[in-house]
């Protein structure tokens, strides 16, 4: 599927919900730091998820549905790399993105920076929550 229809079908709640897996999380972030200022960006994938998440009935609970401090973290883990490699890895479209960068494709990369209770902290579901074990890498100021 190209960029395009993935961001459409994802974005009208269309997508299929056995291809809304961690790949197509960083793909959706790929897309919309590509194409909009960080703090843009991740105002249109914390509404498109949570549209998504009820469009799709997925369950919201102290353990499941949206996590604003998961969202947060990883659109900076995706930015800023996209920032540090873009003239090494010139990409321009998501699947290459995901295939220049395995580093981001474990689900379970955000370990590095947080312990189980801060992440799952009820609080980090609805605000960020800055990082335990390590801090993030800095943004640019912009």
């Amino acid at each position: 599927m190209n960029d395009r229809d993935l961001l459409e079908q994802f974005e009208d709640g269309s997508l299929p919900l056995k291809h809304w897996n961690h790949r197509t999380h960083v793909k959706i972030s790929f897309l919309y730091l590509r194409d909009h200022p960080f703090s843009l960006a991740l105002a249109k994938m914390r509404r498109a998820i949570q549209a998504y998440n009820a469009a799709n009935n997925v369950p919201s609970s102290e353990f499941e549905g949206y996590n604003e401090t998961t969202t947060h973290a990883f659109m900076v883990l995706v930015s800023t790399t996209m920032l540090a490699y873009q003239y090494l890895f010139p990409v321009s479209d998501a699947d290459s993105f995901c295939e220049a960068h395995p580093q981001l494709m474990s689900k379970h990369v955000l370990r590095f920076f947080y312990s189980p209770e801060r992440r799952k902290h009820p609080e980090a579901k609805t605000r960020f929550i800055e990082p335990d074990l390590a801090p993030l890498p800095e943004l640019p100021a912009t």
